[in-house]
């Protein structure tokens, strides 16, 4: 039956207020009827989230027919288009990320209930559950190893070790100033992305067990996803500003220098403002303190006048260098590792297709853009 049945008698069911076509289900005689029967049809339409359901030709009795419709409302109700659902009671408060593992046949998630917890997605029991420090919106997971990745809103990274149902602590990261906010693993290379609100990238090496951390600065507002293309070697970040960043990380990157404490400029040994015992003694103004991105140090503002990229090291715009700094880096050293999108809207989901070279992205505009062109 093609079309919305009609007919004096014809009743229905509608659920979402949505229209569809009309399929015939059976036609028969109503039985157990005191009146004269009536041929009648039954006709149904599934939709997406319910089911449109109608009664057709039926026979003059009201209690028969209400039965009859109760029955069909119920039963394709429940039916959610032939889905099959289940419901995890994991977490008390706004659930920030869902991960489904085939391998272990296990559902992990994160919340803003500072919890990470995993289920059995067959059974749908919980295997086990962890506190975090903060309320959780990075999750990852090596299915050799057994590792998972719990970003947090202090920045911290937390690697737990996952049993059938039980969990271990392993090791945490801190090096953002930022929540994280997204997190990417690499299993090949055995290496950990992780974005943040501080509008960074760290790089975890940890494959090379010498706590490697590389840092990429190249977005002017919080990353929101990370994706990683394992053929070309190459990292998608996207941020909230819009900005699609492509990043070469098959370079050979050098780790950010820590920045050095001291009370005067290493450069020409002017004071700064708040060591008052060398202004006392050489009658100078203190100056504010400043630090070289390329060799750590602490100088002033007339030492580290000048600005320039270094991309090794993951500076993609210019930031400030000492003089001697400046003069080393050579124009090769400049030369990006990076390549700079706008997307126009702000994103909050990313996902790679390698095989068509077809980036799709999900923003706050409730738009979903898919670019065809090849960013690798």
């Amino acid at each position: 039956m093609g079309g919305k049945p009609s007919g004096q008698w014809a009743q229905k069911v509608i659920m979402n207020s949505m229209k569809s076509i009309w399929w015939l289900v059976t036609s028969g005689f109503p039985q157990g009827s005191v009146l004269k029967p009536k041929l009648f049809d039954v006709s149904i339409n599934n939709l997406d989230d319910g089911t449109e359901g109608a009664l057709h030709q039926f026979a003059d009795d009201p209690k028969l027919g209400e039965q009859l419709i109760c029955g069909w409302e119920g039963h394709s109700s429940e039916g959610f288009n032939k889905c099959l659902s289940a419901y995890f009671p994991a977490h008390q408060s706004r659930v920030m990320m869902i991960l489904f593992v085939l391998e272990m046949e296990w559902v992990l998630s994160t919340g803003q209930d500072k919890h990470f917890t995993w289920h059995c997605s067959e059974s749908g029991q919980r295997l086990g559950g962890y506190r975090t420090n903060a309320g959780a919106c990075g999750l990852q997971f090596d299915v050799e190893t057994r590792h998972v990745f719990v970003g947090d809103h202090s920045g911290q990274v937390t690697i737990l070790k996952l049993e059938q149902e039980s969990c271990s602590l392993v090791t945490t990261f801190k090096g953002h100033t930022g929540g994280v906010t997204a997190l990417c693993w690499d299993p090949v290379q055995r290496v950990l992305f992780s974005g943040s609100s501080d509008h960074s990238i760290i790089m975890w090496d940890i494959g090379g067990r010498k706590g490697t951390a590389i840092e990429l600065q190249g977005h002017n507002d919080k990353v929101q996803s990370l994706s990683y293309a394992h053929h070309t070697r190459q990292l998608i970040s996207c941020g909230a500003d819009g900005g699609i960043v492509v990043w070469n990380m098959d370079v050979e990157r050098q780790e950010t220098p820590e920045w050095l404490d001291s009370d005067s400029c290493q450069k020409c040994d002017q004071p700064f403002f708040w060591n008052f015992k060398q202004m006392w003694d050489s009658k100078k103004i203190g100056l504010r303190q400043h630090h070289c991105r390329k060799c750590g140090k602490a100088v002033c503002g007339k030492c580290s006048s000048k600005r320039s990229s270094i991309p090794l090291m993951g500076f993609e715009f210019e930031v400030r260098v000492c003089d001697s700094c400046h003069e080393s880096i050579t124009d090769e050293e400049r030369a990006p590792t990076a390549t700079f999108h706008d997307s126009k809207h702000n994103i909050v989901h990313v996902h790679f297709d390698a095989t068509r070279g077809w980036l799709l992205t999900s923003g706050t505009d409730k738009v979903i853009k898919v670019g065809v062109k090849r960013f690798l």
